[in-house]
């Protein structure tokens, strides 16, 4: 049967259309695909650190940690109010020593006698102050010690505290990569499945009149797969995204090798067919096409349409232009019309012609 009869371009358009249909259903396919995708993680609990925290261990730590720094927070308290004690004492003594080195001038100018007693008393308060002054510097002396021990205490229990909970970082990893791992798995087990049914459907459903879904979930399963699979993927999933590609580009690499051989083979065995023969299993459009592009329609090498005397290919003999039987006018062997008079050309319309 043959296939000369050209495209519409009513049809062109419906062809348009319909690969607009197949990327729309690609498209909400996509859409919908990534909202399964990033769903998928909820099937899963969330992890915290505290669910692998040693319960015991770490109430008694956090217990510890807390009784240190209420008894830090005392000790700071009285050690400031030691502070201001301390200031206090030292102004009354330095009053004490300024009046009494003022009560002395008066003494060593007057050379009173009877004012000796008054210079043993003064000299006993100022002594007591003095004394007192000591007392509040000791008192700091020791809290400030005792700051210091708690600073240390707490500085051991925070490492214990650092140790209980880098234990529980080490199981916490462990148990998120496993998770990790299984939402992996979940998400790897919805996107290769509709990867090989698109495969499938490639090679099986393509040509059928419902192709435009084809291509459209054939896009879809692409696109899940390689694109959105990308952002989930853990540090070993590129592993089996690259092993997938190397496995598809293998047997697609092999087919394309396969299909160009059997076209050479097929070129080969059609250059020794009768040239009618030939022209009529090629369709009119595609054959007008690559004489547009100045090359053979039967071979596809190049060609000299520049010279009016070339009607045949010089490299596989087939007939590209003849006479009008009813015109004479000179015209495409495969078009079906002549442009100078509108009659069918007898070579171009046999039996069952479409």
């Amino acid at each position: 049967m043959s296939v000369r009869s050209g495209k519409r371009l009513s049809e062109r358009w419906f062809n348009l259309v319909l690969w607009l249909v197949a990327l729309a259903f690609a498209g909400f396919l996509i859409g919908l695909g990534s909202l399964v995708v990033g769903d998928l993680p909820q099937v899963e609990h969330r992890f915290t650190l505290e669910q692998f925290l040693a319960s015991d261990q770490a109430k008694a730590s956090a217990d510890a940690l807390k009784q240190i720094r209420r008894e830090q927070d005392d000790n700071r308290r009285q050690a400031e109010q030691a502070q201001l004690a301390l200031d206090a004492a030292r102004s009354a003594s330095e009053a004490a020593r300024e009046t009494f080195a003022n009560w002395l001038k008066t003494r060593d100018a007057t050379q009173r006698v009877d004012q000796d007693p008054g210079l043993i008393a003064r000299t006993e308060r100022l002594d007591a102050l003095k004394a007192a002054e000591r007392n509040v510097e000791e008192r700091l002396e020791e809290l400030n010690r005792t700051g210091l021990e708690l600073s240390e205490r707490q500085s051991t229990q925070i490492g214990i505290d650092t140790d209980l909970r880098a234990a529980a970082r080490e199981k916490l990893d462990a148990a998120e990569r496993g998770q990790e791992l299984r939402v992996f798995a979940y998400r790897l087990a919805l996107t290769l499945p509709l990867l090989a049914l698109a495969g499938w459907l490639l090679l099986k459903r393509r040509h059928t009149r419902n192709w435009p879904f084809v291509w459209g979930f054939a896009f879809a399963a692409a696109f899940a797969f390689f694109v959105e699979l990308v952002p989930y993927l853990p540090s070993y999933g590129g592993y089996v995204q690259y092993g997938v590609g190397v496995v598809a580009t293998l047997v697609a690499g092999r087919a394309v090798i396969n299909a160009l051989h059997a076209y050479n083979e097929r070129q080969k065995a059609a250059e020794l067919r009768p040239d009618e023969e030939r022209r009529t299993e090629i369709a009119t459009d595609q054959a007008l096409q690559r004489l547009a592009k100045k090359v053979c329609p039967g071979c596809e090498r190049p060609i000299d349409l520049a010279n009016p005397d070339a009607n045949f290919c010089p490299h596989c003999g087939i007939g590209l232009f003849e006479r009008c039987p009813a015109c004479a006018h000179r015209k495409s062997t495969f078009e079906r019309f002549c442009y100078a008079c509108g009659q069918t050309s007898v070579a171009a319309s046999p039996t069952g012609s479409a």
